[in-house]
């Protein structure tokens, strides 16, 4: 009789469902959960990408180089006053050798032209007017060759200047002028060496690198050597 009781039986079975009931929304809740762990581990593990962006710092301005030192032009050569537009007397020596002195006779002893009588006595032909006539020869300056009595001139075999290969495979020529002092010993003084012209700078290197072997023969005055100054033109020509 008491099994059969409405009231004890629908608890019973209300008591169940709810259990039930309970169980599975724990189990979902437990299982949201774990999901939500799992996702956010995921996220932790996941490499972290860096955005790096590159400015342009702008540098300060730093000051040009410094240019290189360029040396000085050599000092232009010091000469003598121009010597006096007139002749030459010949005066009997004072005592007379024993012995003939070796003569070249493939050089002329005097310069006919020297010996004209006009103009200022101790004068050359090639002098100027108004010119001093000097008493001695003073082999220590330079002379322009209208102030000689004989002009400086290229010695036999002299070589000539390498033609640079750059220039020559590019087909340019081209001309220097070249001024320097030629000594008593027929040697160039490259110390007054001064280019008056040049087409290019190799022709000019050229022209400085051959100079020291070139001979010349030197300038005289009253059959003394002594220096002067030269203009000389070095032409580079290609033969085709």
């Amino acid at each position: 009789m008491f099994d059969n009781l409405l009231e004890s039986n629908a608890k019973k079975e209300r008591r169940t469902g709810g259990t039930i009931v309970s169980f599975v929304a724990h189990t979902i809740l437990i299982a949201a959960a774990s999901y939500g762990t799992m996702q956010a581990k995921q996220e932790l593990e996941k490499p972290k990408a860096e955005k790096v962006e590159f400015v342009d710092v702008k540098k300060a301005d730093e000051p040009p180089p410094p240019e290189p030192e360029r040396a000085p032009p050599p000092p232009d050569a010091v000469v003598a006053p121009p010597i006096a537009k007139g002749f030459q007397v010949l005066t009997a020596p004072i005592k007379i050798p024993d012995v003939l002195p070796e003569i070249d006779l493939s050089k002329s002893v005097t310069n006919e032209a020297d010996f004209s009588g006009k103009g200022v006595a101790g004068g050359i032909s090639k002098g100027v007017v108004g010119g001093i006539v000097p008493d001695k020869v003073d082999a220590g300056q330079t002379y322009f060759e209208f102030q000689v009595e004989k002009q400086v001139a290229s010695a036999s075999g002299n070589p000539s200047p390498t033609y640079p290969s750059m220039l020559r495979s590019a087909n340019v020529e081209g001309e220097v002028i070249a001024q320097f002092v030629v000594g008593q010993d027929g040697r160039a003084e490259m110390s007054t060496f001064k280019v008056l012209k040049s087409s290019h700078d190799q022709f000019t290197d050229a022209v400085k690198s051959v100079l020291p072997r070139m001979r010349f023969l030197p300038a005289e005055v009253g059959g003394q050597k002594v220096k002067q100054l030269v203009q000389m033109p070095f032409v580079f020509n290609l033969n085709r």
